[in-house]
C-alpha cells in the first residue's frame, strides 16, 4: 500500500518472520485457516503478534489513540460508577480487562482516591510488554497508589467490586462470513506463490451464524461474527461472585450492525493513525479490529448469568456519569481547562466519539437500589 508510511527494514523483516509463521499453521492446517485463528495470530502471537511484541501501539508515536490518554475526564466520570459499584459491594477490588499504556488505570485510581479506594486494582493482560508499560504509567503518574496494584494473565475466582474493559472486545478475533446465492461461505486465510491470501469454504457449523438476520440482504454480503468475545463476557461472570462489569467501545446494536447496506462489514486495519480495510498486509505491524455486535455481547452475557443494568451511546453515559461537573472543577482560566475542553468535546461530539462508542453495564448478585451513573439519562436497552 503506497499511500501508507514504509515500514523500518527490521519492522519489515518482523512482519516476513511473523508471516512465516502464519504460513506454517497454514500449512499444518490443510493450506486454510479461518480468519479468527489469523487474527489471533497477527494480534497475539506470542513474541511476534502485534500486542505481543514491543512496538508502540498507543498515542501519537503508536497507532491509534483511546480516550483515556487524551485527558482525565473520562476515567473521573467513570470513577463515579466504579465507586457506586464498590459500595453496593461493602468495598471490593477492580480489575480491568487489557489496560493498554496504564493511563485508564493511573487516572481511575487518582479519582477514586477521593471517592472510595478499592482494596486492590487488578490488571488483566496478556502482553508482558503493555504490562511494563503499564507500570511504568502507574510509577510515574501515581506511584503513592501502585502498591494496590497487581497484574494477571487468568481472571481471578471468587472477585467481589467493579470491572472494567474499554476498547478491548474489538480486538479479539473474529469471524468472517458471506453470505452468497442463498448459502453461507466462510472467509479465510491460504496460501500463494506470493504469500498470504484470503480463500473462502462453505460455513461447516451453520449455527454459528443462525443468528444473522438474512433476509433482505443483498447478494455477496460479507459481515463478521465474534464468538470469542462473546464467549470472553460469559467467562467474567463465572469469575464474579458479586460485583458488575463496564464495557466501552464502539459498535451497534445487531439491527444497525446487520443492516443491508452494511454489505462489507466493518472489519478494519490501523498502522501509524492510518486506516485500511487489508489485514494480510504487514502481519503483526498492525492493529486488527471490528465493531461490536452489543446485541450479542448482551445475549451471551445474560445467558451467562450477568443482569443487564444499561445500555447507552458514550455521551450519554459520561454526561450521566459527570462529565460536565468534573470540568467545572478545573479553572476556566487555565490552560488545562482549555485543553480538557477540547478533549471534553472529542468524547461527546456525534461526529467523533459520542455516538459511535457504547457503554454496556452489567451486574451479578448486586444489591443496587438506583441506576447506576451513567445510565440515568438515556438507556438504550430496549434497542438490544
Amino acid at each position: 500500500m503506497s499511500t501508507l508510511p514504509a515500514p523500518s527494514a527490521d519492522q519489515l523483516a518482523h512482519s516476513q518472520h511473523l508471516a512465516a509463521l502464519i504460513a506454517d499453521q497454514i500449512t499444518a492446517a490443510g493450506g486454510w485457516l479461518p480468519f479468527d485463528r489469523y487474527m489471533d495470530a497477527a494480534l497475539y502471537q506470542p513474541g511476534w503478534g502485534y500486542y505481543s511484541a514491543g512496538s508502540r501501539k498507543f498515542g501519537a508515536a503508536g497507532d491509534f489513540v483511546t480516550a483515556p490518554e487524551m485527558g482525565s475526564l473520562f476515567a473521573e466520570s467513570l470513577a463515579n460508577t466504579v465507586a457506586t459499584v464498590l459500595a453496593a459491594c461493602g468495598g471490593g477490588e477492580v480489575l480491568e480487562v487489557g489496560a493498554g499504556t496504564g493511563a485508564l488505570a493511573r487516572d481511575l485510581l487518582l479519582a477514586l482516591e477521593a471517592v472510595q479506594l478499592p482494596t486492590h486494582y487488578r490488571i488483566l493482560e496478556v502482553s508482558p510488554d503493555l504490562a511494563a508499560r503499564q507500570r511504568e504509567t502507574l510509577e510515574a503518574g501515581a506511584p503513592h497508589l501502585l502498591s494496590r496494584v497487581s497484574w494477571c494473565t487468568t481472571l481471578p475466582s471468587g472477585f467481589v467490586g467493579c470491572m472494567v474493559g474499554n476498547e478491548v472486545l474489538d480486538a479479539m478475533p473474529c469471524r468472517l462470513v458471506r453470505w452468497t446465492q442463498g448459502q453461507w461461505w466462510e472467509r479465510g486465510v491460504g496460501l500463494s506463490a506470493t504469500g498470504l491470501v484470503w480463500a473462502e469454504r462453505p460455513l461447516a457449523d451453520l449455527a454459528a451464524a443462525a443468528h444473522l438476520p438474512t433476509a433482505g440482504w443483498p447478494d455477496d454480503y460479507l459481515t463478521e461474527i465474534q464468538p470469542t468475545a462473546a464467549a470472553f463476557v460469559a467467562s467474567l461472570a463465572h469469575a464474579v461472585e458479586k460485583g458488575a462489569l463496564l464495557l466501552v467501545d464502539y459498535g451497534f446494536d445487531a439491527a444497525t450492525y446487520y443492516h443491508p447496506e452494511r454489505n462489507e462489514g466493518t472489519l478494519m486495519c490501523h498502522y501509524r493513525h492510518h486506516s485500511h480495510d487489508d489485514p494480510l498486509w504487514l502481519p503483526g505491524l498492525q492493529d486488527i479490529t471490528t465493531h461490536v455486535d452489543f446485541s450479542a455481547i448482551w445475549q451471551a452475557a445474560t445467558d451467562a448469568g450477568w443482569a443487564l443494568e444499561g445500555y447507552t451511546a458514550q455521551a450519554s453515559f459520561l454526561l450521566d456519569a459527570g462529565l460536565l461537573e468534573a470540568l467545572s472543577r478545573r479553572d476556566p482560566q487555565s490552560t488545562d481547562y482549555l485543553r480538557q475542553a477540547a478533549y471534553a468535546q472529542k468524547l461527546l461530539s456525534p461526529a467523533e466519539m459520542g455516538e459511535l462508542f457504547k457503554v454496556i453495564g452489567f451486574s451479578r448478585n448486586l444489591p443496587l437500589t438506583a441506576l447506576l451513573p451513567g445510565f440515568g439519562r438515556e438507556d438504550r436497552s430496549g434497542g438490544l
